[in-house]
């Protein structure tokens, strides 16, 4: 099952992003005193009890504003609150209850999601409690009194927050059709290749960059066998506003990913590989998932006998941090080397469910270190005990040591290509665990 999404809403300079900081546990949110300086959408990944989640830090709604970077705030905090499943309503105590907050509550309710009312700046639940009562006026449920910035009543919130998450139901055949998410900047062919896929024109496709505002699924059967493609896109930009595009797809991205087994990464061949596609591809990595570089618009450009080398080479340049990546030049218009591009799903969605037993892992492991001696530090000599196998998706594996501190990252990469050598696990990330004997398995 994906983690669940939860989006941090309400109008600006409520404390929104001062929240988030304190829930994601570093300050990646810009937090000033003016309202709307937190423009895009920003996620992490967040930890309570045993719950994983995905948080959203939105623009503030202002429900009736015709300031356009405002606009664009709004259209951007509709998008976190259409993907999340939990949203956080988030409200000031020292403003107390304004007609702003009954319109984004309005729009709350109709998006039918679950939605924990939260009333910040509470410092002390004495002094404030008359005016945190007043917010029951909202009808959306029980306020939770917080101060974000001193981080009381946060783990009253996050309670109520897991209570909402979705039970991981069995989804029974669905459950078992490989996902697979299409990501990539606006406009390079993504809607394109899913049309060809169906053989009709199911998602709407134009040459204004961002037509797809949706994350939409699509069933898939090639050659008897079932497939869900997520397609995903950014949105139009507005007006003059020089904002960055990618701002506007970074969060239907993140949920896609996390709902998918393999992200297939379009790259425009016109424009070639750019630091937003390693950025996009960077989503993916981090999330252990399978991924397929999908060179597209491959029909467009003028080749010799060394495009396709310079391509490759320059796209292991820009995505030097996934070597393992598959690469394939296709045209989603054409429909060239979409054969092609199934045969190389299915081998990275059997990579990322292999499983290595421990005696041939441990052989691998034996003849590795006899090769290459572990590192050493002030006399103190590593030693790996064994590996074992504990999970796919991605193939995750733990090491057992003498001293964790002595196992440099530079050897566990060198391991890591003594198993790519013997198993080749193509497409797929490997984790590597590792603990000291005596540590909990």
């Amino acid at each position: 099952m994906s983690k669940p999404v939860v989006a941090i809403v309400g109008r600006p300079n409520v404390g929104k992003s001062t929240l988030f900081n304190a829930l994601a546990g570093e300050n990646i949110s810009i937090v000033k005193d003016t309202p709307g300086v937190t423009r895009d959408r920003i996620y992490a990944d967040v930890t309570w009890l045993d719950q994983s989640f995905t948080l959203i830090d939105t623009g503030g709604i202002e429900p009736d504003s015709n300031d356009v970077i405002l606009s664009q705030m709004r259209d951007q905090a509709q998008i976190a609150i259409d993907t999340a499943d939990v949203i956080i309503f988030i409200t000031d105590v020292h403003q107390g209850l304004v007609d702003s907050d009954a319109k984004v509550a309005d729009m709350l309710r109709r998006s039918h999601k679950p939605v924990v009312l939260v009333v910040n700046k509470v410092d002390s639940v004495q002094k404030y409690m008359m005016e945190v009562y007043e917010f029951y006026n909202l009808g959306i449920g029980e306020p939770v009194p917080v101060s974000a910035a001193n981080r009381m009543g946060i783990g009253d919130m996050l309670d109520e927050v897991v209570r909402h998450f979705p039970e991981d139901a069995d989804q029974g055949e669905e459950e078992q059709i490989p996902r697979i998410a299409i990501v990539g900047k606006p406009n390079v062919g993504k809607s394109s290749l899913v049309n060809k896929l169906l053989g009709e024109d199911r998602v709407i496709v134009s040459d204004v960059a961002g037509t797809t505002r949706d994350a939409v699924d699509t069933r898939v059967t090639w050659q008897g066998k079932d497939y869900i493609f997520i397609d995903t896109a950014g949105l139009r930009r507005k007006g003059k506003v020089k904002e960055d595009i990618e701002r506007y797809s970074v969060i239907r991205t993140v949920t896609a990913v996390e709902r998918a087994d393999v992200v297939i990464v379009m790259i425009d061949a016109s424009e070639g590989v750019t630091e937003q596609d390693a950025k996009i591809a960077g989503i993916a990595h981090e999330r252990g998932k399978g991924v397929i570089i999908a060179v597209n618009k491959w029909d467009a450009i003028e080749k010799t006998d060394k495009t396709i080398y310079q391509h490759s080479r320059r796209i292991r340049e820009v995505l030097s941090f996934m070597p393992y990546a598959e690469i394939i030049f296709i045209s989603a218009k054409t429909g060239l080397r979409i054969q092609r591009l199934f045969e190389t799903l299915d081998a990275v969605i059997e990579n990322q469910t292999l499983r290595i037993q421990t005696g041939v892992l441990n052989e691998i492991l034996s003849e590795a270190v006899a090769m290459q001696q572990p590192p050493s530090d002030r006399g103190r000599r590593l030693k790996i005990f064994y590996m074992t196998q504990v999970s796919v998706k991605p193939p995750t594996f733990v090491i057992f040591v003498n001293d964790k501190k002595l196992m440099h990252f530079s050897y566990v990469r060198y391991l890591e290509n003594k198993i790519r050598d013997a198993f080749g696990f193509g497409g797929t990330s490997l984790k590597f665990i590792i603990r000291e004997r005596g540590e909990k398995e």
